[in-house]
């Protein structure tokens, strides 16, 4: 559907910077950038509206930061999601629930993250390192969790893009992926739920003096 079509590249020009934070679109001149007309435009700015990525603002919209304490939230919420979907996904694992295509599918991104990593990739180790937590999350067969995170990454990456920075502890993060690959893959959920806290609120710290 055009709406669908509309929202999902606004929400790309957003989340790459195109639209940063404190922005102001317009419905025309949204629809002017997607080249599509304006009823479409109009829905998708309503979508991202509810979506905590826009408010409006006089006759359009404006990209919306979290503040710092927000953000915080954000990320303690994030945590708590994070730890659930990796402890569900490694009883699945344990309970013969995963299949070993959708396992090494995993393993896959993971080494794809590493990777970009260490050469200095950035932008594609960011867009990994998402896909390598929206896959264990997809792995937990909690789609509500799975939602929400969508929705609370987005609003986490636009929020921080200005303090992006190649990560500062790179070995340390591959590090904390290998862990909770292990965790998943050797069907030990209480491990995995405490990796996947730590990790999330480990990132958090290590942003927070920028954020």
């Amino acid at each position: 559907m055009q709406n669908d079509v509309a929202r999902e590249r606004l929400r790309e020009l957003i989340l790459d910077g195109t639209y940063p934070p404190g922005a102001r679109l317009t419905e025309l001149e949204a629809a002017a950038a997607l080249e599509m007309s304006r009823t479409p435009v109009r829905e998708a700015l309503r979508a991202l509206t509810a979506d905590g990525l826009v408010r409006p603002t006089g006759r359009g919209v404006v990209v919306v930061a979290l503040e710092r304490d927000d953000l915080d939230d954000a990320y303690r919420v994030r945590a708590a999601l994070e730890a659930l979907t990796a402890e569900t996904a490694a009883e699945r694992q344990r309970d013969g629930r995963i299949a070993p295509a959708d396992l090494r599918s995993l393993h896959e991104v993971n080494e794809a993250t590493a990777e970009a990593t260490a050469r200095g990739r950035f932008a594609e180790a960011v867009a990994l390192n998402r896909r390598f937590h929206r896959r264990v999350a997809e792995l937990s067969g909690n789609m509500i969790a799975l939602r929400t995170l969508d929705r609370l990454w987005d609003q986490i990456q636009v929020s921080t893009l200005r303090s992006l920075a190649p990560p500062s502890r790179p070995g340390h993060v591959s590090a904390q992926h290998e862990q909770l690959l292990a965790a998943i893959t050797e069907a030990r959920p209480e491990d995995a739920a405490r990796i996947a806290r730590a990790h999330v609120l480990d990132t958090r710290a290590a942003t927070s003096g920028e954020a």
